[in-house]
C-alpha cells in the first residue's frame, strides 16, 4: 500500500523515449534503461482499479497479509513531489496467524489546486496482543496477560498547505468504540484499570514540514510533525486525556551511493488515557505495543549503500525508553534494537526500493518486509 500513497516520481530520473522506427510499446515491467525488472511503467499508466497486496511480518501478531482494492482518478505517473497526487478511494482487509483481522475503507481528496487535502477513513479491527504493563513491570515482563482489542471507528482529517511551502497545518477528528477482553478475571494482579467497552473522541491539530526529495525511499530532506490530541466526554469519549507526539526524520546523501537517515520520536499522555492508547516503542526489533509507558522517546539510525546496480544493503540501530513519570526516569526501561537488510530498486522513476530487514531486540529476532522507507509517512 505504500506504493499507492507515498507520492511522486524521483526528480532525478527521466523517462526513456522509445527508439525510432518501432511501434512496440515500452514494457510496463522492465526498465528500458537496463532491462531489469521495474514497475515504473505500470505505475505511470495505472489508474482506475488497482489491486494491492502487502505481507504482514509484525512479531506481535504473527505472519499474515493485507489486501486492498484502490480506485484512482489519474495515473500515478502524473504526480510530482508534493503535488498532483491522485484522488484515491481504497477498501481492504488484513488477517494474521494469531487470529488478528480487520477491514478498512478510506478516501483521500485534493482541492484548491493541491492547497487543501482531506482524508477520511473507517476501520474495524480485532487484534490479539499481550499486555506487559505500562513502564517497567517485573511481574508482567515474563508473564504477560493475553487480550483482544476490538476497535470500531473513523476519522476525518483536513490539511492546508501554507502558501507554496512544504509546511501544512491540519486538524483531525477521530471517534472509536473499543471492546477489550482479557483472558484473566477481574482483580488479576497487573490487570490495568479499564472499561470493557470504551469510547474515545477528540480533536488532533497538527503541523507538518516535509521537504523530502522523494516520499518512497528518500535520500535527502526533512520530515517534522507535531500533533496534540485532546479527548474528552464533550467530544464523544468517556474520559479526559491528552496525547502529544513529535516526530523528526532527516535524510542525508553522504556520497553518491551512501545514504544516512536519522529518526527521532517522543510522545506523552496526560490524564485518564486508556491503557491501549499509551505510547509505545516503535522500532524494528520491538514488537508493537510490547513496551508502553506514559512517556516514550526513541531514536533510530539507518545507513544504506547502493553497492551494485539496483541492489542495496542496509544497517540500522536504535534505542527507545519508556517511563511513567517525568520526574522519575529510574522508573523506566531502555530497549536497544538493531539489524540489517537488503533492498532492490523496484521502481526507478519513483525512487522506490523494496526488500527485507532482519531485526534483533531484547525478545526475539523479527523479519520485516519493506516497501519504500521503513519510516514511511504519507
Amino acid at each position: 500500500m505504500a506504493l499507492l500513497f507515498c507520492g511522486a516520481p524521483a526528480s532525478a530520473q527521466t523517462t526513456s523515449e522509445p527508439s525510432q522506427g518501432t511501434t512496440s510499446s515500452p514494457s510496463k515491467f522492465r526498465s528500458p534503461d537496463d532491462g531489469w525488472f521495474d514497475v515504473s511503467g505500470f505505475l505511470d499508466e495505472k489508474y482506475g482499479f488497482l489491486p494491492l497486496a502487502v505481507p504482514i511480518t509484525e512479531p506481535a501478531v504473527g505472519y499474515g497479509a493485507a489486501g486492498a482494492l484502490a480506485f484512482l482518478n489519474q495515473p500515478l505517473g502524473e504526480t510530482r513531489t508534493g503535488f498532483g497526487r491522485p484522488d484515491t478511494t481504497i477498501a481492504g482487509g488484513l488477517a494474521t496467524e494469531n487470529g488478528t483481522w480487520g477491514i478498512l475503507v478510506g478516501d483521500i481528496r485534493h482541492w484548491l489546486h493541491d492547497q487543501l487535502e482531506t482524508q477520511a477513513g473507517f476501520t474495524h479491527l480485532s487484534v490479539n496482543l499481550d499486555f506487559h504493563g505500562i513502564g517497567q513491570n517485573s511481574q508482567l515482563n515474563d508473564h504477560p496477560l493475553h487480550y483482544n482489542l476490538e476497535p470500531t471507528g473513523g476519522a476525518l482529517r483536513v490539511k492546508y498547505r501554507l502558501g507554496d511551502s512544504p509546511a501544512w497545518a491540519g486538524l483531525r477528528y477521530a471517534f472509536a468504540a473499543t471492546r477489550v477482553k482479557f483472558e484473566a478475571p477481574a482483580g488479576t494482579p497487573g490487570l490495568p484499570d479499564f472499561h470493557r467497552d470504551t469510547k474515545v473522541g477528540g480533536f488532533t491539530p497538527s503541523f507538518t514540514y516535509d521537504s523530502r526529495d522523494n516520499m518512497f525511499t528518500p535520500t535527502r530532506g526533512s520530515f517534522v510533525e507535531t500533533v496534540v490530541g485532546v479527548f474528552s466526554p464533550a467530544l464523544g469519549g468517556d474520559d479526559d486525556f491528552q496525547r502529544v507526539q513529535l516526530t523528526a526524520i532527516q535524510y542525508v546523501t553522504l556520497v553518491r551511493t551512501l545514504y544516512l537517515g536519522v529518526r527521532g520520536d517522543a510522545a506523552a499522555t496526560f490524564g485518564d488515557a486508556p491503557f491501549y492508547l499509551r505510547p509505545f516503542i516503535s522500532l524494528r526489533g520491538a514488537p508493537i505495543m510490547r513496551y508502553q509507558g506514559e512517556e516514550i522517546a526513541q531514536i533510530e539510525v539507518e545507513l544504506r549503500r547502493q553497492f551494485w546496480k539496483r541492489f542495496s544493503v542496509v544497517g540500522f540501530s536504535g534505542v527507545g525508553g519508556v517511563w511513567n513519570d517525568f520526574e522519575r526516569f529510574d522508573n523506566g526501561r531502555s530497549i536497544p534494537t538493531g539489524g540489517f537488510g537488503f533492498r532492490y530498486e523496484l521502481a526507478r522513476r519513483y525512487g522506490t526500493h523494496m526488500g527485507l530487514d532482519i531485526a534483533f531486540g531484547p525478545d526475539n529476532t523479527a523479519v520485516y518486509v519493506q516497501v519504500g522507507s521503513a519510516w514511511a509517512r504519507p
